[in-house]
């Protein structure tokens, strides 16, 4: 099991970071990023606040991030503006000698939170009593790395969202289904945009310990863990509807976590990576209503005043474990580094590494 290490033990943020004004911080962190050199890289998530994203050295989604530190053998600091699960994958792709820190330790992910180690080999345990050898594992990268390393030792592979389509093909070269954690929008949607239909697919209740599907359980093809993102499991069909009711010609473009309605509903569907990119090279003038995160919206609204850019659903609120990294956060994790500190230290154990890596070498060889 992942064993995470902070040293020593750092609590709230300090009192004077709330009291400094933001031109007195981003000043701060320049310094430090100057002084630092090539000894600090400060990767963000897309999902980052432009406080903190106007800092990084690389920005992108979770594959682009994780090749991106599989990559860096230099940097002997890399602060992760992210949330923990990325900060977990950053340590293990990483050399013995690299530190990896999140400034703030609370920074998780719901979606990861819904799948434990344990309720994992439990259901393991029940699903190959049923299906016997047949069964490969596939865990998106929001996932604690206690079960990237189940997945590797069960032959399994990491996915994203980008590659979500390649590695589920490569799955069914391996064995003949398919247990795809922790999020089940995405395995079902991409699951059923390589043909499989849903009278094959079964959701797994971690809670109750129980399959839900009504059939012969022999014509399952792929058992979906019952977990979600809370971000975009809020954008509704209803939300569709409403933007075909008010802009006829606009475009909806959703992230393959939503619901497997509101990806159906929608005209196109794809990663945080390929949202940015059809946005990005879409004709001026063109209109477009997002479902993913509000921070990323607002980001990509802002870069490109020549389109009309709606959020699917207006009042939806941005990740708040993501807008847990704050420029406060930022720079705090910043001075601990230049006070010879090691504080809000990630580091995964190395057994769990080991047999975690076996599952990211996988997708990263394939990527």
């Amino acid at each position: 099991m992942a064993s995470i290490c902070t040293i020593p033990t750092f609590g709230m943020l300090p009192e004077k970071y709330r009291h400094m004004s933001r031109e007195e911080m981003e000043h701060r962190v320049r310094e430090i990023k100057e002084q630092l050199g090539s000894e600090l890289f400060l990767p963000a998530h897309h999902y980052q606040k432009d406080e903190v994203i106007q800092f990084a050295d690389a920005t992108g989604d979770s594959l682009q991030l994780a090749q991106a530190a599989a990559k860096n053998k230099q940097a002997k600091h890399i602060v992760f503006c992210g949330v923990h699960f990325m900060a977990e994958t950053a340590d293990m792709l990483t050399t013995d000698e690299q530190i990896v820190y999140l400034p703030d330790m609370r920074a998780g992910c719901s979606m990861a939170d819904m799948a434990n180690i344990y309720q994992t080999e439990e259901a393991w345990e029940k699903l190959t009593s049923i299906f016997g050898d047949t069964i490969i594992p596939l865990t998106y990268v929001n996932s604690t790395a206690a079960i990237k390393a189940f997945t590797g030792r069960n032959g399994g592979a990491c996915v994203t969202s980008s590659n979500a389509k390649k590695m589920v093909e490569w799955s069914f070269t391996q064995k003949e289904r398919l247990f795809f954690l922790p999020d089940q929008h995405l395995g079902r949607n991409t699951a059923y945009d390589l043909g499989i239909p849903l009278e094959q697919m079964a959701v797994w209740n971690p809670i109750s310990g129980e399959l839900k599907y009504e059939g012969n359980v022999q014509d399952i093809k792929v058992i979906l863990w019952d977990g979600y993102c809370s971000v975009h499991q809020g954008f509704t069909v209803e939300n569709v509807r409403e933007v075909r009711e008010n802009y006829p010609d606009m475009k909806v473009i959703v992230h393959p976590e939503c619901s497997f309605e509101v990806v159906q509903a929608a005209d196109l569907s794809g990663s945080t990576k390929y949202i940015v990119e059809t946005i990005k090279n879409a004709p001026s003038g063109s209109s477009w209503a997002i479902g993913t995160e509000m921070n990323l919206v607002k980001r990509i609204i802002a870069e490109h005043p020549d389109k009309h850019i709606i959020c699917l659903n207006e009042n939806m609120c941005p990740c708040l474990t993501m807008n847990r990294i704050d420029l406060p956060h930022l720079l705090w994790a910043l001075e601990i580094i230049v006070n010879g500190e090691q504080g809000n230290v990630i580091k995964v154990d190395p057994e769990t590494t080991k047999e975690a890596l076996l599952a990211l070498d996988r997708m990263l060889q394939l990527a």
